[in-house]
């Protein structure tokens, strides 16, 4: 199997070839991969609803299985291990039947997947109630013995590990841990880096695509650089005790969304990938290595963060924004 050396070398030096191919880059790259195997396992959200009317069209459905398992054969070879795939219970079949199609093919191709659980937008109560029946509900389906599928769920510890995607921010999660503390063996639970007073429920934090306190540059220029040494530092010295899920992306750009608020971070012609990419080898040392790393993400083309179809091409201003 490929040393996380070679994966991470992979992914960099793949992604050029399909796009940007900014002088120097390429060695400045392999000079940002450790020279040891003591590196993060790499992870990438994987969006689902493609192909459902409500979203943009990007040329394939997510509920096809030729479209997944080239996917999965893609990624890999980036030296990806697995997709964190989003979820919303019976709110959103479409992406149900999405998550039990990946979940199946990607046992199949020896690789990862696991659920990211997209919280209701209600009422304390009622964003509670859909929790814990969304949780019972994957448990039950995904997460059974006898669950199609099941040897390719992502464990630590052999725990399963659960990625949590706030919204409304109304979840009792401390009731959310009580009944999944039931489950044998009970989930991880990785919470998105956000303020809440739940943080004793949750079993780590994940980084998320974050220009950090100066806000959004009207260029893109602002990649997130002082976001992602904040979470690195305060995972270390606040946080000892949890799982810290570092991140990479890209860049970003939402001009595509229903929802876009003319937010924008460059690719900057591969240099942010690459930078998010090796950041925090800054703060984790090589005999304490960070457990993941999470690419946001490998197919949101609707945020202009998908790594999927490589970085953006180079042009005269580096400084152009993704998609272009």
């Amino acid at each position: 199997m490929m040393d996380r050396y070679r994966a991470t070398s992979a992914l960099v030096f793949l992604l050029l070839l399909q796009g940007c191919t900014h002088p120097g880059l390429r060695q400045a790259l392999r000079q940002s991969v450790p020279a040891t195997d003591a590196s993060p396992r790499i992870l990438a959200v994987y969006e689902p609803w493609f192909g459902h009317p409500q979203h943009i069209s990007v040329g394939y459905s997510s509920q096809d299985p030729v479209v997944i398992r080239k996917q999965i054969d893609q990624a890999r070879a980036l030296g990806i291990s697995g997709f964190v795939v989003d979820w919303y219970g019976d709110r959103e079949p479409f992406n149900d039947h999405s998550y039990a199609l990946m979940q199946t093919i990607a046992a199949e191709k020896n690789f990862h997947v696991s659920m990211m659980y997209d919280e209701a937008e209600a009422e304390q109560g009622q964003a509670t109630d859909d929790a814990l029946a969304a949780f019972d509900k994957f448990s039950e389906t995904y997460l059974s013995p006898n669950a199609p599928g099941r040897q390719a769920y992502l464990t630590y510890n052999e725990r399963p590990v659960i990625f949590i995607f706030p919204k409304g921010g109304h979840t009792d999660w401390n009731r959310v841990r009580a009944a999944t503390d039931k489950w044998n063996p009970p989930p991880l639970l990785i919470y998105e880096d956000r303020s809440t007073s739940f943080m004793a429920a949750f079993d780590g934090l994940y980084a998320w695509v974050n220009p950090g306190k100066k806000g959004w540059a009207a260029d893109g220029s602002n990649w997130g650089e002082e976001y992602l040494s904040d979470f690195y530092r305060k995972m270390q010295s606040k946080y000892p005790d949890k799982i810290a899920v570092g991140a990479a992306w890209a860049g970003f750009d939402d001009s595509k969304a229903s929802w876009g608020l003319n937010r924008h971070i460059s690719q900057r012609c591969g240099e942010t990938f690459a930078d998010t990419l090796k950041l925090w080898r800054q703060y984790y040392p090589a005999d304490r290595p960070l457990p993941f790393l999470l690419i946001a993400t490998w197919n949101d083309y609707e945020e202009g963060t998908a790594i999927e179809r490589g970085l953006a091409k180079c042009g005269a201003d580096s400084q152009q924004r993704p998609g272009q």
